[in-house]
């Protein structure tokens, strides 16, 4: 596979894609990027803080705000922030098993 050209580089876009809550329903998100996952790890939030910016940030349609979030997180399941949650984290490369992945689907260099 070629290299890519700067253009190329500067052209990428984050992905997209969708979350299921549990009970069926589904939400639009998308992938964060490295800035926004830097934001997220600054200021000292708390655990809470940062999985609704997460939320906030990455879901697309609906369009919350982080008080929004945080409104959500306070009235309704904890499956539903998770579901979005987790869904973003995987499309982000954040989850742990991202890692492995990307090894795996990497050429070794000899």
């Amino acid at each position: 596979m070629p290299n890519l050209t700067r253009e190329q580089i500067l052209a990428r876009k984050t992905g997209k894609g969708v979350a299921t809550l549990p009970d069926g329903s589904t939400v639009a998100i998308r992938a964060l990027t490295r800035d926004e996952v830097l934001e997220a790890q600054e200021g000292g939030r708390s655990t809470g803080e940062r999985d609704n910016f997460i939320v906030a940030t990455g879901m697309t349609d609906p369009q919350l705000s982080v008080d929004d979030v945080a409104a959500w997180a306070a009235a309704g399941g904890a499956g539903d922030l998770v579901a979005v949650s987790d869904a973003i984290a995987e499309i982000s490369g954040l989850k742990p098993s991202a890692a492995k992945e990307a090894t795996k689907s990497t050429p070794r260099r000899r």
